[in-house]
C-alpha cells in the first residue's frame, strides 16, 4: 500500500489564479525512492514542498489531495501540519550549509527534533538515538564530534548531518531537495547510498527531486518527468531512461554527459516558460521537433503505454528517436612561454601559516579548456581565486600573456579585470538580491564599455538568449527566479564582459542537464568564435570529458595527475583519479 498518495494537484498564484503546477498524481510505496525530474521553474520544487504542506509567498493548493501515511495535507491546519513535520514527513535541504544553525552544535540539532516528536524519551534515550543515526550516516558519534558546529564540517558532512536530523524520528516519508548538488563524486557517491540503506531498511518512501539524471537512475526506483508544471512521462527507472517515449524526455537523456567520452552533449533550444507565458495544447511544443498543428490547439491526454509507463504526449508513437552524436576531437595550438593565455608557475598558496597548495603548476592557452578536478577540500576554489585575484596569500607567480598578474584583483589593470572574468559557484551569494537582473547584467556593459539606454538593453537581451533565459526576467529580482535561472544570469554577467578567460568555479552544478548542455554549448562556440580561455572547475568528471582538452586532478593541495582529456581518463596513472571515474554516476 502506498505511503504517499498524490492525486489532480493544482498549485496557483493567487493573483490572477495562474497555475504553477497542474494535475500533479503519483503514488510512492514503503522503501521506494521516485524520481522527480525536469528543467528549473518546471515546479519540481513546488510539488515537493506541497508533501510538507508548504507553498511559496503568493501560492495556494487550489484542488486534489495529498495523503501521507493516511494524513490528508490539502487544507489542514498550521499546527497539524507542524507535528508531521520531522515526525512523520521529513526533508532534506539542498543547501545544509544554510539550512544547519550556526549557532548550534551538531548533536543540539539533531536532539531538537527528538524532544519535539518524543518529548516522553529521556535525555539519554535521546543521545542514543542521536549517536544511532549518526553511524548510520558514517558520521563520527564521539563527544568531540557532537560538540562541533557546522562551519567545522566539511560540505559532504553537513550534508550527512541534515540526513541525521531527517531520519532522527524514523519518518515514514521524506523529501530530498537536490541533496548532492555541489558535492564531488566520492562525497556524493556515500550521501546517495546512505539514502538509499535508509530508505530501504527502514521501509521509509522518498520524493528525490534532482536535474542531474544520472544520479536518479542510480537511486531511484521510478521516475517522473516534469515540465512546465506538468509530469509529461512517469515509469518505472528502466521505462524512462532506456524506454522513453515522450521527446522533452529524450532530449534531456541527451543532454546528458558521457564519461565514456563517446558522445557530444546535445541541449534543447529555447527554454520552459514561465507559468503565465504557458501556451494552449502541450507546453513543449514551441521546442519540439515532432510538433504537429494539433500539438499546439490542444492539450495531450494522460495516455498509459504499459501497467507502470503513462505519458501526456500526442506523438509518443512516432517520436523521432535521437541518434547519438560523436564527439569531435577538436585541435588546439600550441603556444608557449609568452603566448601562454594564462601561466601559473611555483604557486604556493596559504591560509595564514596553513599552506593549502603545494607547487602548482598549470597553464592555458587561448581557447584551450583546463579542467580542474577534485574533491571538496582538495584545494580547487582557492587556485581559482588567486587566478581572479580574490585571495592574494601566495608565493609563486601568475602571469597573463607573459606579463605577472597582481597578486589582487585591485592591483590589476582595468583590462586585465575586464579579461578575467570569475563565475561562481553558489547563485546564491553571488548576485545582489536587492537589483534586478537586467541592471546586474547591464552593470558590466556600462563599467566596461560604457553601454547605457538601448543599447544596452539590446546587448542585455543577446546575453539571455546565449544562457536560455527570457528576455522578461530583466525586471525580475534573484529571489524571483530559481537556483538554475539565477546561474545562467551570473554566466551572462560575466560573458557581458567579453572576456579572454573564464574561471568557471562549478558553474553548472545548479543547472539541470539541457541547460548544462546549452551552456557548455555556447562556452564551446565563444571559444571557437573568440579563442576564450576557460578554467572549468567542476566535480562533474562526465561534463569534464565533454568540454576539456586537458585536466588537472588535483588531492590535498597537490597535482597528482595532469594531462590531455583522453589519456588520463582513459589510462589515469594515479590511484586517486581512477577512485573519482569509478564514483562517477553514469547510466547503466
Amino acid at each position: 500500500m502506498s505511503v504517499v498518495r498524490v492525486e489532480n494537484v493544482d498549485i496557483s498564484i493567487t493573483r490572477g489564479g495562474i497555475k504553477i503546477v497542474e494535475n500533479i498524481s503519483f503514488e510512492i510505496a514503503p522503501g521506494e525512492i521516485l524520481g522527480l525530474v525536469g528543467e528549473s521553474g518546471s515546479g519540481k520544487t513546488t510539488v515537493s514542498m506541497a508533501l510538507l504542506g508548504h507553498t511559496r509567498k503568493g501560492a495556494v493548493i487550489e484542488t486534489g489531495s495529498i495523503l501521507i501515511d493516511g494524513h490528508q495535507i490539502v487544507g489542514a491546519k498550521e499546527e497539524d501540519l507542524r507535528a508531521l513535520r520531522g515526525g512523520i514527513i521529513a526533508y532534506v535541504p539542498q543547501d545544509p550549509g544554510t539550512a544547519l544553525n550556526p549557532g548550534l552544535r551538531i548533536s543540539k540539532q539533531i536532539v531538537e527534533s527528538l524532544e519535539k516528536h518524543h518529548p516522553e524519551q529521556s535525555a539519554e534515550v535521546h543521545m542514543a538515538r542521536v549517536r544511532e543515526i549518526l553511524t548510520e550516516v558514517a558520521l563520527p558519534s564521539d563527544k568531540d564530534f557532537l560538540m562541533r558546529y557546522p562551519h567545522q564540517l566539511s560540505g559532504g558532512q553537513q550534508q550527512r548531518v541534515a540526513i541525521a536530523i531527517a531520519f532522527a524520528c524514523r519518518p515514514k516519508v521524506i523529501v530530498c531537495d537536490e541533496p548532492t548538488t555541489g558535492l564531488d563524486v566520492t562525497t556524493q557517491s556515500r550521501v546517495l547510498a546512505t539514502i538509499r540503506a535508509l530508505c530501504r531498511e527502514h521501509g521509509v518512501a522518498a520524493l528525490y527531486v534532482s536535474h542531474d539524471l544520472a544520479v536518479v537512475s542510480e537511486l531511484a526506483d521510478n521516475v517522473a518527468v516534469m515540465y512546465a508544471g506538468k509530469i509529461v512521462e512517469i515509469g518505472n527507472r528502466d521505462e524512462i531512461f532506456f524506454h522513453s517515449s515522450h521527446p522533452y524526455t529524450r532530449r534531456l537523456i541527451r543532454a546528458l554527459p558521457d564519461i565514456a567520452g563517446r558522445n557530444q552533449i546535445l541541449g534543447i533550444a529555447g527554454y520552459a516558460p514561465m507559468p503565465w507565458e504557458r501556451p494552449a495544447g502541450c507546453a513543449f511544443a514551441p521546442r519540439c521537433a515532432d510538433a504537429q498543428a494539433i500539438c499546439s490547439q490542444e492539450a495531450p491526454a494522460h495516455t498509459q503505454i504499459t501497467q507502470t509507463h503513462f505519458i501526456d504526449c500526442h506523438r509518443y508513437k512516432d517520436a523521432t528517436k535521437i541518434a547519438p552524436t560523436p564527439r569531435v576531437d577538436r585541435d588546439v595550438v600550441s603556444a608557449s612561454g609568452d603566448n601562454f593565455l594564462l601561466s601559473i608557475s611555483a604557486l604556493d598558496g596559504f591560509y595564514g601559516s596553513r599552506q593549502v597548495l603545494f607547487d602548482t603548476n598549470i597553464h592555458i592557452e587561448p581557447g584551450e579548456c583546463v579542467a580542474l578536478v577534485g574533491e571538496s577540500g582538495s584545494g580547487k576554489t582557492t587556485l581559482s581565486r588567486c587566478i581572479g585575484g580574490l585571495h592574494d596569500d601566495y608565493t609563486g607567480e601568475i602571469t597573463y600573456f607573459g606579463q605577472v598578474l597582481g597578486k589582487h584583483a585591485m592591483e590589476r589593470k582595468k583590462e586585465q579585470r575586464r579579461d578575467i572574468q570569475y563565475i561562481f559557484q553558489s547563485p546564491y551569494a553571488s548576485i545582489n538580491p536587492r537589483r534586478p537582473i537586467g541592471a546586474t547584467i547591464g552593470r558590466q556593459l556600462d563599467l566596461f564599455f560604457g553601454l547605457k539606454g538601448s543599447e544596452a538593453q539590446m546587448r542585455i537581451k543577446e546575453l539571455l538568449d546565449l544562457v536560455s533565459l527570457p528576455h522578461s526576467i530583466v525586471t525580475s529580482f534573484p529571489d524571483q527566479l530559481s537556483g538554475g535561472e539565477r546561474q545562467r544570469v551570473a554566466i551572462a554577467r560575466a560573458l557581458a564582459a567579453q572576456p579572454k578567460l573564464i574561471v568557471c568555479d562549478e558553474i553548472t552544478s545548479a543547472l539541470d542537464v539541457s541547460v548544462q548542455a546549452s551552456v557548455i554549448e555556447t562556452l564551446n562556440q565563444l571559444r571557437e568564435s573568440t579563442q576564450v580561455g576557460l578554467l572549468f572547475v567542476t566535480h562533474n568528471l562526465a561534463l569534464t570529458r565533454t568540454i576539456a582538452d586537458r585536466v588537472a586532478v588535483m588531492r590535498k593541495g597537490t597535482i597528482v595527475e595532469y594531462g590531455g582529456i583522453d589519456s588520463v581518463f582513459n589510462s589515469p596513472k594515479a590511484d586517486y583519479t581512477s577512485r573519482l571515474l569509478e564514483h562517477t554516476p553514469s547510466l547503466k
